[in-house]
């Protein structure tokens, strides 16, 4: 089972304590996948997901008793019979804002819209948390109620449907949150962990190959310069200082810098070395011009 629908599975067991909650959960599902059936007169959801027909049925005998409820019972329940709602088409309704006053409808609200028509990337592979709505107008009332959390949704059209998405990881988790998905939450954070760990592990073996690196480049350039001049002035030219740096940076290739001025008499420190190596590079500069 992927991620996403671990998650739909959790939301499934996960009823409203209030009636007005459920009220409020089920405004959720009918925005985003609502329909009126003709024939049976009944409010019914386009998509077919086992979890969530079963879920909206329960929620539908938990508010009215029964799932065979006309469409004009629920719409009286969801305040869809009033007047400006009557010439518009069920996919182009809002839930009203009575509905979604409390801070527990709020939550039950975007747990009914998730359900319906939301989804969420495996977390190994990226963060990616969406809704997809029917209109502008949906997107932006359900973008508000997530900002009321505390989180940062974006709005982006695609093809004709309109998407509240979140990219950040901590975000998600925060929406998981506001679902009441804490177990699916739980093991999105073990996920993040880890990954931060990897990263964290990752980036110090990264600095350090580079360390290295800069070690060895540095290296062989002073050995460079050590071997021109040796090769034309000789070492005995030199201030016995940089003669005798010279000799130890032949003699320890691969030293760094401190270890390095371990070796002179008396030793040195690493910006004392650096500074003796800079002068060499100076000369061989010079012997080459």
């Amino acid at each position: 089972m992927s991620f996403s629908g671990g998650v739909k599975e959790e939301l499934a067991r996960q009823m409203g304590k209030s009636h007005h909650c459920r009220i409020a959960e089920l405004a959720g599902m009918l925005e985003m996948e609502g329909c009126m059936d003709l024939s049976s007169g009944e409010l019914r959801l386009l998509n077919d997901n086992a979890v969530l027909q079963n879920k909206y049925v329960k929620l539908l005998k938990s508010v009215f008793g029964s799932e065979n409820v006309s469409a004009e019972q629920v719409m009286k329940s969801l305040h869809w019979d009033r007047t400006e709602y009557e010439n518009l088409p069920v996919s182009m309704r809002r839930a009203d804002g009575l509905l979604v006053q409390r801070s527990c409808c709020k939550r039950a609200f975007i747990r009914g819209t998730f359900m319906a028509a939301g989804s969420i990337s495996d977390p190994k592979k990226s963060y990616h948390f969406e809704i997809v709505c029917r209109t502008m107008e949906q997107a932006g009332q359900l973008q508000e109620l997530m900002e009321f959390f505390d989180t940062e949704p974006k709005i982006v059209e695609r093809k004709d449907r309109m998407v509240v998405y979140l990219k950040e990881g901590s975000q998600i988790v925060d929406m998981l949150n506001v679902m009441e998905a804490s177990v699916s939450l739980m093991n999105l954070e073990n996920v993040r962990i880890l990954k931060e760990m990897r990263n964290s592990v990752n980036r110090k073996v990264n600095c350090e190959t580079a360390n290295i690196n800069k070690t060895v480049s540095a290296a062989v350039r002073q050995l460079e310069d050590i071997r021109k001049i040796q090769k034309t002035i000789g070492f005995e030219h030199l201030p016995p200082q940089l003669a005798e740096i010279a000799q130890a940076r032949l003699d320890h290739p691969d030293a760094a810098l401190k270890e390095l001025g371990t070796f002179l008499d008396p030793p040195v420190g690493k910006s004392g070395v650096n500074h003796r190596l800079r002068k060499l590079a100076e000369i061989a500069e010079t012997i080459a011009e």
